[in-house]
């Protein structure tokens, strides 16, 4: 059997904590900050813990990173 591939886009964008959480950046702030409020821009600042849902569908791009 073959090795699994991992997902090139994939690991550019996520990265895992050591309890093996998804860590990501946050979304919404590429364009458009006029419209949106000081207060979201204040805390979309940083990295984001992913869902369980959403990591669930990272980790099967990303194989052997856990």
């Amino acid at each position: 059997m073959p090795k699994m591939k991992t997902k090139a886009a994939a690991k550019k964008r996520f990265s895992f904590t050591a309890t093996g959480k998804v860590k990501s950046a946050q979304a919404g702030k590429r364009h458009g900050m006029i419209k949106r409020t000081t207060k979201f821009i204040r805390d979309a600042r940083g990295t984001t813990v992913l869902s369980e849902a959403d990591a669930k569908i990272v980790k099967k791009y990303m194989p052997y990173n856990r």
